[in-house]
């Protein structure tokens, strides 16, 4: 059994597609993720609601690389903590 499509916005091609109005912000809601660092990049993408397309680029990528560097950083393990010399051994 399938589901009938509603068929597509006039102009976009593709069946089900809404249409959207390409010279305005998206609407896109980003959750927090209860980490500040990662909150504040993804914050960030809402910069280029006010932007020209040809700005968006340099946002994206510095919140990619900002992002990168985050997932790097989990990688990263602290070295072992000493432990005290145990008179029994």
């Amino acid at each position: 059994m399938s589901e009938a499509m509603p068929d597509a916005p006039e102009g976009t091609g593709e069946p089900g597609a809404e249409a959207y109005d390409s010279t305005g912000p998206l609407g896109v809601v980003r959750e927090a993720t209860g980490l500040p660092a990662v909150d504040g990049l993804l914050e960030r993408l809402g910069e280029v609601d006010g932007l020209p397309a040809d700005g968006h680029l340099a946002v994206y990528e510095d919140v990619h690389r900002g992002l990168r560097a985050e997932l790097t950083s989990l990688d990263e393990r602290p070295a072992p903590a000493s432990r005290p010399h145990d008179p029994r051994s």
